[in-house]
């Protein structure tokens, strides 16, 4: 594996690893692959395209627009800023181009972490099919793994300014992005990372006015919040024909089980809990390992409980799952492999061509099933954020001793 992964590729005077020439060419491919198909299937660019659109022309963000694409926007006013840049060029390179950048601020992200270079080249590889299918549907979700990625590692950096940026960011476009504030414990600099929290949040509600009317913006929110609301009401329906969605665990059990009337809170509540427990232990703090099983236990658990969720969001929690497998001490026990083998076969292959479409129609989506591996693997990681003692287990190759 380790040679696969320092395996570097000539392109001309420049040497780059395997991992990184197959990220990019296979997020291009994507890309290229769903623009040569129209319009019809970059659908979702034309939806985020059309919210800067609809912000300078002051229309209605959530309503539909069947004119112009299939389905309505639920991303927040400040997303018509991040949009921008892509939405000014021709339809097709901008899309592109979103598509690339997607890519790019994944990688980068990955790239800071502060783990060995064969660490960082694994998580590529794990997260890789994870990545294509969000980019073959055009969506916003590696960048937003990047970002919160990136809000962990300017914690670590003690750069709380530019965390709070990443989160409130995160947040204000796609809600997923407030898992970041998980790393609020982890700062050094708590006074500082709330002052700039309480600053980003300012500058960011007030940022899309510049392109359109104060009035216009504040009703957006507005609007947002009771579009989020209608569309959770939507993804909860267990009778609904769309299986897209609601790809949880919420989901598994309502369809599984077949109760269409359970309540998320039933489910989130207890796993909140949960999540909140090992922030006691307030001695492992030290260990960059146990922080990085927050931050895997952030990407996981903001995909796997919410209704929400659909096959393209799991890039973030696959993400999660690779960060927790290369922190691992080495020897790798045989489960944890196991483990690996079972999140990458349901949760990534079940989504692509190469799994057999009959189990994928009549059970994957049924059932929401590609959300099982990555249950699995949260309660795993909970398990051993409450009773590893991670001061004295032997730290993985490539993380730094404990401060």
């Amino acid at each position: 594996m380790m040679q696969f992964l320092l395996k570097n590729i000539k392109l001309g005077r420049w040497s780059v690893p395997l991992p990184v020439f197959l990220w990019f060419l296979l997020a291009m491919l994507a890309a290229i692959a769903e623009i040569s198909r129209g319009h019809a299937a970059i659908n979702n660019y034309d939806i985020f395209a059309g919210v800067f659109e609809h912000t300078i022309a002051r229309k209605n963000l959530y309503l539909p627009y069947p004119a112009e694409y299939v389905d309505t926007n639920h991303y927040g006013p400040v997303f018509s800023i991040l949009i921008a840049p892509f939405a000014l060029l021709p339809d097709y390179l901008g899309c592109f181009l979103w598509c690339v950048a997607n890519a790019v601020v994944l990688f980068y992200a990955i790239r800071q972490l502060n783990i060995a270079r064969s660490q960082q080249l694994l998580i590529l590889c794990i997260g890789l099919v994870e990545m294509m299918t969000a980019i073959h549907n055009v969506q916003f979700n590696p960048m937003l793994t990047g970002w919160i990625l990136l809000s962990y590692v300017m914690v670590e950096k003690e750069k709380d300014f530019w965390a709070a940026l990443f989160i409130v960011a995160g947040f204000f476009v796609k809600i997923y992005g407030i898992a970041g504030i998980a790393f609020f414990w982890f700062s050094r600099h708590k006074t500082k990372f709330i002052l700039s929290g309480i600053f980003w949040s300012v500058v960011l509600f007030c940022l899309p006015m510049l392109i359109s009317s104060p009035a216009f913006i504040i009703q957006s929110y507005k609007d947002w919040i009771h579009a989020l609301v209608e569309k959770n009401a939507q993804n909860i329906d267990a009778e609904d024909a769309n299986l897209m969605q609601d790809i949880s665990v919420m989901g598994m059990i309502r369809r599984i089980g077949n109760v269409a009337q359970l309540k998320n809170y039933f489910i989130t509540v207890p796993a909140a809990i949960l999540y909140a427990l090992p922030f006691l232990r307030v001695s492992q703090y030290k260990n960059q390992a146990f922080r990085m099983s927050y931050l895997a236990l952030a990407l996981i658990g903001v995909v796997i409980f919410s209704s929400s969720a659909e096959s393209s969001t799991f890039v973030l929690a696959v993400t999660g799952i690779a960060v927790w497998y290369v922190i691992q001490p080495q020897p790798r026990k045989k489960w944890e492999n196991i483990l690996l083998f079972f999140v990458i076969i349901l949760t990534s292959f079940s989504a692509t061509d190469l799994f057999p479409p009959y189990v994928r129609e009549n059970f994957i989506y049924p059932y929401s099933l590609k959300a099982l591996p990555c249950f699995t693997a949260w309660c795993v990681i909970i398990y051993q954020l409450l009773f590893r003692d991670f001061n004295k287990a032997i730290p993985s190759p490539g993380l730094p001793p404990a401060q």
